[in-house]
């Protein structure tokens, strides 16, 4: 993956420090760790009308993705589809890592085998590529297009947007 641009997020009124007070801007590394160590993440998405939309899920962070699974029925599903863009969050809201970033739905036999690997992995299940059927189960991954995060420790001085994109 590419190294990401890094800054200092616009937070008026939080009293955000410089890039070089407090902890300082975050090393990517340090966000990548945690994409990876993750048990659950929260995804949120929008209903067609503009509605918000979340729901905690199972995923594995492979590099510059992050990989998640669910029906295809699901709202989840259903929005996505409707509007790509979204959100997923580690579930630690003291130290999180914030992704802003658009879906895409693989089924080609090679990344929905990475995914269970990936998964089988991390969760020690028995997934089987025929569970990850497209015609049953999505396949999904959001790739960033900006990342935040922050230190619960030092939320002003370390306080991080890493950015994958022209703003």
């Amino acid at each position: 993956m590419d190294i990401p641009r890094v800054s200092r997020p616009f937070m008026p009124g939080y009293g955000i420090a410089g890039p070089d007070q407090g902890s300082g801007l975050l090393h990517w590394s340090w966000a990548a760790e945690r994409l990876t160590a993750a048990r659950n993440y929260w995804v949120a998405s929008s209903w067609p009308g503009g509605r918000p939309h979340t729901m905690p899920v199972w995923g594995a962070w492979d590099d510059s993705t992050l990989w998640f699974t669910s029906a295809i029925d699901s709202r989840k599903v259903r929005n996505l589809r409707a509007d790509p863009r979204c959100c997923v969050t580690t579930e630690d809201a003291s130290d999180p890592v914030i992704i802003e970033g658009t879906a895409r739905f693989a089924t080609d036999t090679a990344a929905v085998q990475r995914v269970v690997d990936l998964m089988n992995a991390k969760y020690h299940s028995g997934m089987t590529l025929d569970f990850l059927d497209p015609a049953r189960n999505a396949t999904i991954g959001v790739r960033p297009q900006r990342v935040f995060s922050m230190l619960h420790s030092d939320f002003t001085g370390s306080a991080t947007r890493w950015c994958f994109e022209e703003d």
